[in-house]
């Protein structure tokens, strides 16, 4: 009886089990353990709209990008920081408008984000492109950028023609 009552002992092995390889540290088992319930799938993900702290972090990283030196710099130029904020914040809302507008019900916002970030990248580009245009086609301006529709160095505009009046 004494044998019956020792709960010290191990249990004996099961059959399918080996017993070469209970002296060795067992790898984790990468599914759950049977006696744990799985968690509950009803946890809904969502990426858009965005916070608001990350909109601003757009913001602030198109404001770097148009008023700093970069590849998009080299080929259009740069904007004077305070133009460039106004930019960014214009460019900003206009994709998150835009974005918002092409939302699906059933969607988890992966589509509508792809949306918003093309929009983002499709305006600054627009932004940089008009805003060289406008550059080139004034004649006070110093450094202008090398574009395909600048006008040639040698045109004048009305200002310069212009003769100061005595009255």
């Amino acid at each position: 009886m004494a044998d019956e009552e020792n709960t010290s002992a191990p249990p004996p092995p099961q059959p399918d089990q080996d017993t070469t390889t209970e002296a060795q540290p067992r790898e984790p088992h990468s599914e759950p353990p049977a006696n744990k319930p799985d968690k509950p799938n009803h946890m809904s993900f969502s990426i858009w709209p965005p916070a608001d702290r990350t909109r601003e972090a757009v913001v602030k990283r198109l404001i770097e990008t148009l008023s700093t030196p970069s590849v998009l710099s080299n080929r259009y130029g740069t904007i004077p920081q305070e133009e460039a904020s106004a930019a960014a914040r214009l460019i900003e809302e206009e994709a998150f408008a835009t974005a918002g507008g092409s939302a699906a019900a059933d969607d988890d916002g992966i589509q509508i984000l792809q949306v918003y970030s093309k929009e983002i990248s499709k305006r600054m580009l627009e932004a940089v492109k008009t805003r060289a245009s406008s550059v080139s086609a004034a004649p006070d301006v110093v450094s202008q950028p090398e574009t395909e529709n600048a006008a040639p160095a040698t045109t004048a505009t009305a200002s310069e023609d212009a003769q100061p009046v005595d009255i």
